[in-house]
């Protein structure tokens, strides 16, 4: 585990982020205590899909016609 301040993070952002994208966890203090961490995403974090939303939208009231209409004369 690194350590670096606010102003080496400041300074040098995209050195440090190649390091954590490397596998590198690194400790951002600020006057000498930690207040951060900047590590890499998790495979299954970056991986993540939305669920899929077909059984949801089915779920909802068929409007005959024109959905546009049905708008306008709802309002």
């Amino acid at each position: 585990m690194r350590k670096a301040s606010v102003r080496d993070l400041h300074i040098r952002t995209s050195e440090l982020v190649r390091e954590a994208a490397g596998g590198a966890v690194i400790v951002i203090e600020r006057r000498g205590q930690p207040v951060a961490e900047l590590r890499p995403v998790s495979r299954r974090a970056a991986g993540s899909r939305l669920p899929d939303l077909t059984v949801i939208w089915q779920r909802f009231p068929s409007v005959p016609g024109d959905s546009g209409r049905f708008l306008e004369e709802d309002r």
